[in-house]
């Protein structure tokens, strides 16, 4: 994972280091303003994690002719009209950064949730034989073994070079004491259940519960989080995702 906190010309040295050694490369935008140091280096971006506002900035920085835009969001009587009017909003400069070369969008709703962007055979799911498990991760997989509901969601970014599918996950009902921390909860959560062998959706489901917890706390991360209460929330998550886009 690289920030946006680096300066431009170490970026672009790391960015071409991990390319060098096959290593995939997630870029955390940090701001509005920093955020668009990816625009010199994101033919080496496998993954980006932006807000609503930060996705925009990143189109616009690498869009030379063609604007995008990012308005205050309409809250509807039902969730679900909410979150296709975001998509309806966001999907453009979405799609533009895909054709750019990233393969994965992590994008931040807020209490809206999360959607995924994903296009072509992303897969970034490891052997969880060959995984080297740390003793939380281990407590993960056992109490989620068999509650995957979304293999088949998927399975349709693998059906299709030519498929961008988008994915949304819900937000869960949190007591909020502190929302400082939780999109890096978010991000780090996701990575750390990618890298012990879950797929795309599953660990940002993963991350998705992670980021509650922090928002319970009082601290930025937790210093004390229960895989069982993970897993269940995870779970929750994964039963609502749904598929918004998939051509």
């Amino acid at each position: 994972m690289l920030d946006a906190n680096l300066s431009p010309e170490s970026l672009k040295a790391a960015c071409i280091m991990a390319y060098e050694f096959g290593v995939p490369v997630l870029f955390e935008p940090v701001s509005v303003v920093k955020c668009r140091r990816i625009a010199p280096v994101a033919e080496y971006i496998t993954c980006t994690s932006p807000n609503e506002i930060e996705l925009v900035a990143m189109a616009n920085s690498l869009s030379p002719s063609v604007k995008y835009n990012f308005h205050t969001i309409e809250q509807f009587k039902e969730k679900a009209d909410t979150v296709e009017y975001i998509f309806q909003m966001l999907s453009p400069a979405m799609f533009f950064l895909l054709e750019k070369g990233i393969k994965l969008l992590i994008v931040t709703l807020g209490s809206n949730g999360v959607f995924i962007c994903c296009k072509e055979h992303t897969n970034f799911m490891k052997d969880q034989h060959k995984c080297k498990q740390t003793p939380f991760s281990r407590q993960l997989l056992e109490k989620m073994d068999g509650c995957f509901p979304s293999n088949n969601l998927v399975n349709l970014c693998r059906e299709s070079s030519s498929r961008t599918c988008v994915f949304h996950l819900p937000a869960i009902s949190a007591s909020v004491i502190s929302l400082t921390g939780a999109g890096d909860c978010l991000v780090g959560g996701a990575l750390s259940a990618l890298c012990a062998g879950f797929d795309i959706i599953q660990s940002v489901a993963v991350g998705v519960a992670i980021a509650k917890a922090s928002v319970e706390s009082e601290a930025n991360i937790p210093d004390d989080i229960s895989a069982a209460s993970i897993a269940d929330d995870a779970q929750s998550v994964l039963h609502s995702a749904k598929v918004l886009w998939c051509k």
